[in-house]
């Protein structure tokens, strides 16, 4: 970490959160996933950026997503269905629209979005509100729903009131583009990775064209970490000077979290645990191998891969060759509340990834108090100390970290503490406070 940067993030983990002055601000913000209903790591950052705005207690969301399920938690944004917005005029009674949508948006702005479709789009396919339904997640027709997303988003810029715009990651970033066009406001994009790491450099023209385009149209490119910044400078060219680091952060874990029992495995055979999508991104090989020079050395271990992805069988392939079968576990995609089971039944947690631009799950391990080792090419690396943090390639340094943690019993509970204290300052208000000041900044309100 570069002795400026340092500083940097010093200064940031030292705001005070009472500082900054009271103007109301209307933010437009353009999301793809929200919990409950957790797809990636984007909904879970999508919600800490919203609860730490509107912690700020002046700046008013209107959150828009394509496919909200009604129990979506709306105490800090005003959630807009974009598969409640009609592009098409229908002549409905409201009892109708009540019982079709009622669930996740309100008739009346059912109405209010009506009065201002802006294009005859009857040769697009639209249901008997006139509205466009989306899959939600991440469907094989992905790039038809983020342009239909995109021409909805052209509704809600000529219905709603607003004074600038977010839009989460490449996915939204049509949407966000749109409604700058409409009404001339600022756009803020939020970069939550790219796809030179998604893709370990092997790009996707398509993506990297709407992923340039959204930053080549935005006032302000918001990176979850400088290691994303730099790629956005460097690989997509952007003007540094409206770019800026802002790191993800983590929620204090609920009452039904903190209760989960840790199991004491002194003594006992221990647990490492992966856990996150089986993709080349996240380096899962790595894991595997050395889990096998690990288990060359101890058999008193057992190493979890838990998640899904197109390397799930490459994975499981792998363990057998090595002949570590028996000690590998594949549980398969966890949400919600199994993934704290899984974290504090774990003894370590290892995050391999070949390129992270943040990586919010080892902050979330240590928050159960279990010891993580991390690679050095993921944005949390810049803001963690408490944990190791090896090259992702360098299996040996893995392997011995995860050795020393399995038994040395006083290493195991420094990590444990440390860790725990260390991401309790790492909050969403912090963050929101942040970006309040980007905004304000976009806005030239400073």
């Amino acid at each position: 970490m570069s002795a400026k940067f340092s500083a940097r993030w010093n200064f940031w983990k030292s705001i005070n959160i009472n500082k900054r002055e009271e103007v109301t601000m209307k933010v437009l913000m353009f999301g793809w996933e929200y919990p409950p209903h957790v797809f990636g790591g984007l909904a879970t950052a999508n919600y800490g950026i919203t609860e730490g705005l509107h912690a700020q207690g002046d700046v008013d969301i209107t959150l828009c997503l394509p496919h909200p399920f009604g129990d979506e938690d709306r105490s800090a944004a005003r959630i807009i269905a974009m598969n409640g917005v009609p592009i098409v005029w229908r002549d409905v009674a409201h009892d109708y629209v009540q019982s079709r949508i009622g669930n996740i948006m309100s008739p009346d702005d059912y109405y209010r979005f009506r009065d201002h479709i802006y294009a005859d789009f009857n040769y697009m396919h639209v249901n008997d509100l006139g509205c466009m339904e989306f899959a939600g997640g991440y469907p094989a027709n992905l790039h038809d729903e983020i342009n239909n997303y995109s021409v909805i988003a052209g509704v809600i810029a000529r219905t709603e009131e607003f004074d600038i715009i977010h839009a989460h990651d490449w996915l939204t970033y049509p949407a966000g583009i749109h409604a700058k066009q409409v009404s001339g406001k600022p756009l803020c994009i939020h970069v939550h990775a790219t796809d030179f790491d998604r893709s370990r450099g092997h790009v996707n023209p398509t993506v990297y064209s709407i992923e340039k385009d959204g930053m080549d149209n935005a006032d302000c490119i918001m990176c979850v970490s400088e290691l994303t910044r730099q790629t956005v400078i460097n690989q997509y060219h952007q003007d540094p000077r409206k770019c800026f680091t802002v790191h993800n952060a983590v929620y204090p874990l609920r009452q039904e979290l903190q209760d989960i029992p840790r199991p004491d495995h002194t003594g006992r055979e221990k647990v490492v645990t992966f856990l996150g999508r089986l993709t080349m991104q996240k380096g899962p090989e790595y894991f595997v191998e050395a889990a096998n020079m690990v288990l060359h050395r101890t058999r008193n271990v057992r190493f979890c891969m838990a998640g899904s992805g197109d390397m799930m069988d490459q994975m499981i392939e792998l363990a057998a060759i090595r002949g570590i079968a028996d000690r590998f576990h594949f549980p398969g995609f966890m949400r919600g509340k199994e993934v704290y089971e899984c974290l504090k039944d774990s003894d370590v947690y290892v995050m391999p990834s070949v390129s992270e631009p943040f990586g919010i799950s080892p902050l979330e391990a240590m928050q159960c108090g279990t010891p993580t080792i991390i690679s050095k090419q993921s944005g949390c690396a810049e803001i963690l100390d408490n944990c190791f943090k090896i090259d992702y390639w360098d299996i040996h340094a893995l392997a011995d970290a995860i050795y020393s943690i399995c038994h040395n019993e006083s290493l195991f509970k420094y990590l444990q503490e440390e860790g725990k204290h260390e991401v309790d300052q790492i909050t969403w208000e912090k963050v929101g406070l942040w970006i309040c000041e980007l905004y304000e900044r976009t806005l030239g309100w400073k």
